[in-house]
């Protein structure tokens, strides 16, 4: 079941030229529901505006860290996270050579269909429980 917008202008951020990357962004943000219904511990997850962009957040339970949505300069369209987070660390560290990266702040997608619900769903569930789990242990 496809949730509703939480507001027409959260679903014109979703309006972009490009088909694939409307696709994809939808295909994510199916995702980042799906992945929370599974979450109970990061409660209730919100979407708003942020930037500009459609942004999931955890305002009752305050376990996550920002997720947004969005179209990058050097791809179709990507699944942001806060830069200064290990999230993206602790993918690479999970999924080694699997995801093109923009830095420790987005992994990168041309196309919808490489948008897997395992890997990309275990990086959402970090993400909504951020402020509540431990770090991996990650080698400098």
């Amino acid at each position: 079941m496809k949730p509703a917008f939480a507001s027409p202008e959260i679903e014109a951020a979703f309006a972009v030229s490009d088909p694939l990357a409307r696709e994809g962004l939808l295909r994510l943000r199916q995702l980042i529901f799906e992945t929370a219904a599974e979450t109970p511990e990061a409660g209730r997850v919100e979407e708003v505006l942020r930037w500009g962009q459609p942004s999931y957040v955890t305002p009752e339970t305050g376990t996550g860290s920002t997720l947004r949505l969005g179209v990058p300069k050097g791809a179709r369209f990507a699944l942001f996270v806060h830069c200064q987070s290990r999230l993206i660390p602790e993918f690479a560290l999970a999924f080694p050579a699997w995801d093109r990266f923009e830095g420790t702040r987005a992994v990168l997608f041309n196309d919808p269909e490489d948008v897997e619900p395992l890997r990309h769903g275990w990086l959402i569930k970090r993400a909504l429980t951020y402020k509540i789990r431990a770090p991996l242990d990650i080698p400098a």
